[in-house]
């Protein structure tokens, strides 16, 4: 299946690129889309990610098509 993969921010800024496009075979969650799209960067801690534009929790499953995003822990005041 493919999965397009979008980085937002300070993690486009940390990772060098803006998006991925990966291909899976079988059950792959958002957390596997990041570990294997940046096998040696760990995911920051408070991450967000969406999935085709709604926000889902990291072990939320893809399907072939989808586009997954994710964004920076977001801090405000």
């Amino acid at each position: 299946m493919s999965i397009k993969v979008r980085y937002f921010a300070s993690l486009k800024e940390s990772i060098g690129r803006s998006e991925d496009n990966l291909e899976f075979s079988g059950l792959t969650t958002v957390v596997d889309v990041w570990r294997s799209a940046n096998p040696n960067k760990a995911l920051p801690d408070n991450s967000l990610a969406a999935v085709n534009m709604d926000y889902v929790e990291l072990n939320s499953v893809v399907k072939d098509g989808d586009e997954v995003a994710f964004f920076p822990p977001v801090t405000g005041g």
